[in-house]
């Protein structure tokens, strides 16, 4: 009876964690699949890299995979630059240090510092691009103020084809 008791008042003293699934989309075929897990009574506006506690990216070209990052693989060496703003649910992008709209997951302003083999994303500010083995991947790169919100799937957070980039006739009617 004492441990249950123990056990319950311990499981109930441990904090929520918010987790939300995000999706990038970057130009040619490029885009990212992720989560980013934080306190869910985080009492600031602005979430970093310091205050996460579950964070993941997974690399794709089409239907190829090119790579993942998450907080395992997080060393002293690592490019590491979050900014989560938690009543907006989006990234602030822009790519300005300066005003928090800049994001380095494991890949630096050059995007080049991501590991052989490695995988990493950086929105500075020209531009929202990925780093795929050590290399900057120029032709993913998108407008450096693209939005980045959260996904309404965290399961699926690309989801399916848009209908309208499928191919095939259109019926107007």
């Amino acid at each position: 009876m004492i441990r249950t008791l123990i056990l319950s008042l311990a499981l109930a003293g441990q904090a929520q964690a918010a987790t939300h699934g995000f999706c990038w989309r970057g130009a040619d075929d490029y885009r990212i699949e992720g989560y980013i897990s934080y306190p869910d009574d985080f009492p600031a506006r602005i979430v970093t890299q310091d205050d996460v506690t579950g964070f993941g990216i997974t690399g794709w070209r089409g239907e190829t995979f090119l790579g993942r990052w998450s907080l395992k693989e997080l060393t002293p060496q690592t490019t590491w630059i979050l900014r989560f703003d938690t009543e907006a649910l989006r990234f602030p992008t822009g790519g300005h240090p300066l005003s928090g709209t800049y994001q380095a997951w494991n890949a630096n302003g050059r995007v080049d510092d991501c590991g052989d083999p490695g995988f990493g994303f950086n929105g500075g500010n020209v531009g929202q691009d990925v780093c795929v083995n050590g290399v900057y991947i120029r032709a993913s790169s998108i407008d450096p103020a693209t939005p980045l919100g959260i996904s309404a799937n965290p399961s699926d957070p690309c989801g399916p084809p848009l209908m309208s980039a499928l191919p095939g006739p259109r019926r107007h009617g």
